[in-house]
């Protein structure tokens, strides 16, 4: 017999939202110390890639943002409320970082100005390298567990902010040692297309297995073809 799981229990889903706000709460707050530190290397060194990677920090705030305030609430049914605004929010900036980074690349390879050697600038992607994966793998879990999808396409967000750290130290190196200033475009323009599709897939709210949390789901037939999380073919909530 194939057991049926019925979710997180009450006390369960509560400690998993504590968890998410302290999680957007680091997150929100590295990035704005990382969005002030990139575009001030980055208007020193007249460094356009710098200075993307300090307006997308921005955006990763307000997606991040954006889920706190889903998660400020106390009662769970308004959070459940709340996924739908915030999952536009969140799809909404992954559609304005990709604007932004694939407008910045097209500039870069253009010519528009070469950027001086950065040696602040390498040292904030090589931390932002090493911090962001774990922030980004940790809200992961926590919204899988607690079948949000928001929280975990927030958490894609913060996946693409470490894509970006280590396209930007890439060509912060290569620039500073090979003067190969076209490194950094092209790399970004592949992470833009990335960019488009975690947006789509946020607005259509997918990325996220969400447990059966209704008593009902218990007295539903086991679905032979459901995956490790539960979602049959098909399924619009499983990516």
């Amino acid at each position: 017999m194939t057991a049926i799981s019925l979710g997180p229990s009450l006390a369960r889903r509560e400690t998993l939202a504590r968890r998410i706000r302290l999680l957007v709460t680091a997150t929100i707050a590295y990035n704005v110390i990382e969005a002030v530190a990139a575009l001030t290397a980055g208007t020193i060194a007249s460094s356009t890639a710098l200075i993307g990677f300090g307006l997308d920090s921005v955006i990763e705030v307000s997606s991040a943002a954006a889920v706190a305030w889903q998660f400020s609430a106390r009662d769970h049914a308004v959070r459940e409320a709340r996924e739908h605004t915030t999952l536009r929010i969140i799809s909404v900036s992954f559609f304005v970082l990709a604007a932004y980074v694939a407008i910045d690349a097209v500039r870069a390879l253009t010519g528009t100005g070469e950027a001086e050697r950065s040696l602040p600038g390498i040292v904030l992607a090589a931390l932002s390298l090493a911090v962001m994966p774990f922030l980004s793998a940790a809200q992961r879990r926590t919204g899988q567990e607690l079948g949000s999808a928001s929280a975990v396409a927030d958490s894609k967000q913060t996946l693409l902010c470490t894509y970006l750290s280590a396209v930007l130290l890439a060509g912060l190196v290569l620039n500073a040692t090979l003067g190969w200033s076209w490194a950094d475009p092209i790399a970004a323009l592949a992470i833009a297309a990335l960019a488009v599709k975690e947006g789509r897939d946020a607005w259509q709210g997918k990325g996220c297995c969400a447990p059966a949390t209704a008593p009902a789901a218990a007295a539903a037939p086991p679905n032979d073809d459901a995956d490790a999380c539960g979602c049959g073919p098909g399924c619009a909530c499983c990516s």
